[in-house]
């Protein structure tokens, strides 16, 4: 039985009608077309799927969508920087090229601003720590972490 419910997403209100078991990724992909958060594993444990609710970064695959209701929810295509460009945080991944195939990269950038967020000045374990639940199978991490 389907439910109504309201969330904001990406600064937009939005009312969409959620089957009991789809989960939030699903509801963002195939019913608002927003195809910057990926899908993996489907168990939790790539990161690919990560998106911020009401601050906190989550897998998506793993959040159900009737739980979304009244939350705040920022995807990659919610995240802006100043003048509606990119956000430091994507400008950071460019310019140390912490990009290579680019699928873990979304959940990757959402991650590293949830921990920032909650502690802008970590030290590189607390990144690694923090970074930990996302999985890259081309960058070694390195190049990731350091713009972090």
């Amino acid at each position: 039985m389907s439910q109504k419910i309201k969330f904001k997403v990406n600064g937009v209100m939005e009312e969409v009608n959620v089957e009991p078991g789809w989960s939030l990724a699903y509801v963002l992909r195939e019913v608002l077309n927003l195809m910057g958060t990926k899908v993996g594993c489907e168990t939790g444990n790539c990161g690919t799927c990560t998106v911020l609710v009401d601050g906190k970064a989550i897998k998506s695959c793993l959040f159900l969508a009737v739980k979304a209701k009244g939350k705040e929810i920022v995807t990659i295509e919610g995240l802006k920087g100043k003048q509606g460009g990119l956000h430091p945080l994507q400008e950071a991944f460019m310019d140390h090229f912490a990009v290579q195939c680019g699928y873990c990269t979304p959940g990757m950038i959402l991650a590293a601003k949830a921990l920032l967020d909650e502690n802008p000045n970590p030290t590189e374990e607390d990144v690694r720590r923090g970074l930990s639940g996302n999985l890259c199978r081309c960058t070694g991490y390195v190049k990731i972490v350091e713009p972090c």
